[in-house]
């Protein structure tokens, strides 16, 4: 995004707001800071900004997550907008609609903001989702997105969406569709993985059954858990660059250690899309605890792809950050 797009800078309703804020995005918007730290300092915001009901410090946090979007840098842009997303405030919606009509900004920030629109169920977003969808000329893993996204505001809208018995998820994340709905006779994992894996149903509907997959494998000791998790983990083969890179995301959430040698395999394969591997490298940071990971993913320091750079920086302070055993990976207590 262009640096006049959003201006850095505080608005001056803001110079006497929260100096926790203030601070925060000092840090989050500062090219000079560490990029782990600029990291924590988004996450910190993130909780701000998502806090119900509404406090003084939610408008601010919304603002300082987006004037990071002159960053250069595509790993921290998509993570801004990924935040904007999570927090479930309609004031994030005009900075996400700015990133997707950015034709220059990078096709992975612009995906994540599609993403978030879904999120946050902004059918006011509709025609411009369905203007990048259809648009041929459009990024693929953009398309994608946005066919997802008014999938998913259409369903969370509808009398259908509305009737569904969602099982209680482990996960606070607002995903971008929901894990399919309870039913007399759940579905088996076979049966949902034959879903996932299924190219000729649409994407939603698979990212359903990916949802109910991750569910069945948390907390790690279920004994589905396993099983869950090599099902997902065939989703790699997928050719859809987009549905690979969810696979990785949804293992970071998990944290569970079946997922680590295909997520070592995702990001070894240099021929791999750069979005899939850095998420592959974030989710192996989640596991930072576990015996020769932060070996493997110091393999990966100086990666040709800049995205997978900075997400190996990222990952390693994941990984400190599993060791040292505190409660958030944020730089204020979300307590």
């Amino acid at each position: 995004m262009s640096p006049s797009a959003i201006d850095p800078a505080p608005p001056s309703h803001e110079l006497g707001s929260d100096p926790t804020v203030l601070a925060l995005r000092k840090t989050l918007t500062s090219e000079s800071a560490a990029l782990a730290k600029r990291f924590r300092a988004l996450f910190s915001l993130k909780h701000l900004a998502a806090q119900k009901p509404a406090t003084s410090q939610t408008v601010p946090a919304i603002e300082a997550i987006a004037a990071a979007f002159t960053s250069p840098s595509a790993l921290l842009k998509h993570e801004l907008a990924y935040c904007l997303g999570q927090s479930g405030k309609d004031e994030a919606i005009p900075y996400l609609r700015a990133v997707i009509e950015d034709r220059g900004e990078d096709a992975m920030c612009r995906h994540e903001a599609a993403e978030a629109l879904g999120a946050l169920n902004d059918a006011g977003s509709l025609n411009l989702l369905r203007q990048r969808r259809d648009d041929p000329e459009e990024e693929e893993v953009v398309r994608e997105t946005c066919d997802i996204a008014i999938e998913r505001i259409e369903w969370e809208r509808s009398e259908a969406g509305r009737a569904e018995r969602l099982k209680q998820s482990d996960f606070a994340s607002i995903d971008p569709a929901p894990p399919l709905a309870k039913t007399t006779e759940n579905q088996s994992i076979p049966e949902l993985e034959r879903s996932l894996l299924n190219t000729s149903l649409p994407l939603f509907q698979r990212y359903r059954a990916m949802f109910a997959l991750r569910d069945l494998a948390s907390p790690p000791d279920l004994p589905t858990a396993v099983p869950a998790v090599q099902a997902l983990a065939r989703g790699f083969s997928d050719p859809s660059a987009l549905f690979r890179h969810e696979i990785a995301f949804v293992f970071g959430q998990l944290s569970h250690p079946a997922s680590i040698p295909s997520l070592v395999e995702t990001l070894s394969n240099t021929k791999e899309s750069s979005m899939v591997r850095h998420e592959a490298a974030e989710a192996l940071g989640s596991l930072g605890d576990e015996a020769g990971v932060e070996d493997t993913l110091r393999k990966f320091v100086d990666d040709p792809e800049q995205v997978v750079r900075d997400s190996i920086v990222v990952a390693l302070d994941m990984a400190e950050f599993e060791r040292s055993g505190q409660p958030e990976y944020a730089t204020v207590s979300v307590a």
